[in-house]
This record gives C-alpha cells, structure tokens and sequence, in this order.
C-alpha cells in the first residue's frame, strides 16, 4: 500500500525503474522521431515518457503493437500508487488505445494489468498491457491460437520492426493528444 511518508524507491533489479532511469522525459505531443536507447542494448522501445508515466513495447509481445503502460516510480501493485499515478496511468492507457489502434489497424484489443506473483504478474512493478487483437477467425489463419493473458506462443520483438513501430506509436500519441485539445491534425504517413 502506498505510504505518503517515505520516499519512493527503485525497484532493486526492476526492468522497469532501469527503463525509467534511461529515458527522458518528452512532451507527448512533439515526440522525437527516434529514441537514442533504441540503439542500445537491450534495447527499449518508448512509445511515451511523461514526468509521471512512461509506455514502452513489450520484448515479448503477444501480438504487434503489444503496449505496457506504468508509473516512472516503482510501485509493485495498482494499490501501491498514489491517486495522481493512478488516474495518470488511465487518462494514458485510453490515449495509448487509440494510438496503437491507428498504428497497427487493430481495432479491438484487451487491457490486462495483473497484481501480484499469484494473478500471474511477473515483473513487480505496476503495469498496464494493451494487446492489440487481430481478427484471425475472417483472416482463414485457423492454426494461430489466441493467446490470452501471457498463455500460447510468444516470440521476441525484432529491432528494427519495433523502432519503426514505437515511432510511428508516438506519432499517433501526439495525434490524439492534439485532437483532445481540439487542435486541426494533419493526418500523415510515415
């Protein structure tokens, strides 16, 4: 539970605090067109970095455009941060569903977020998946199985792929943040 009155800390070995601790943080709606820890190894792919909340491609996704939304802080569990995170991480998870709807053309999609090692969390820092959801059923693909909350078949993000992906991602993001302050959007490819 969060405590008002210490300090937070990073997550000793969390993945995530380490990604926080990389990537700067930008304003959403002017992204960077490339992100310099792309290039490192291993790579993350940043989709959005605010003060508070920070988005990223998940290295194992379940489907392209697979998507996790977190507080830069550690915080284990969703009841672990502060009323300020806690609405943060969901104004950015519906601004992030339209994004990656538009990036990947995927118009359907699951929200999971999992709490603790027995609801099949595994890395202990609060997060959000968005999992964009490809009709397979009308695609004729009848051998690809739907995978469900980290269950079936996974295979590792590709670099290249993924930076393109995150950037065209980040466009979308400042779309839609522009579109909510009602500002004209020019809609482009890249």
């Amino acid at each position: 539970m969060f405590d008002p009155t210490k300090p937070p800390e990073q997550g000793e070995n969390c993945p995530f605090c380490t990604i926080a601790a990389v990537h700067s943080v930008y304003d959403p709606a002017s992204p960077p067109a490339t992100i310099d820890s792309e290039l490192t190894t291993p790579s993350s792919f940043l989709v959005l970095s605010t003060p508070t909340i920070m988005a990223f491609l998940d290295i194992l996704p379940l489907s392209r455009g697979h998507v996790l939304v977190c507080p830069r802080t550690h915080r284990p569990k969703l009841t672990d941060t502060t009323p300020q995170e806690a609405a943060a991480l969901g104004e950015q998870v519906r601004v992030l569903s339209e994004a990656v709807a538009r990036a990947t053309g995927v118009h359907d999609w699951n929200i999971v977020q999992n709490n603790g090692a027995a609801a099949a969390q595994v890395v202990p820092h609060v997060h959000y998946h968005l999992i964009p959801r490809p009709e397979i059923r009308a695609s004729g693909r009848f051998r690809e199985s739907f995978t469900m909350f980290g269950r079936g078949q996974r295979e590792e993000l590709d670099d290249e792929e993924a930076a393109k992906l995150a950037a065209e991602i980040r466009k979308h993001i400042a779309d839609v943040i522009r579109e909510d302050r009602g500002e004209v959007v020019i809609k482009s490819k890249l």
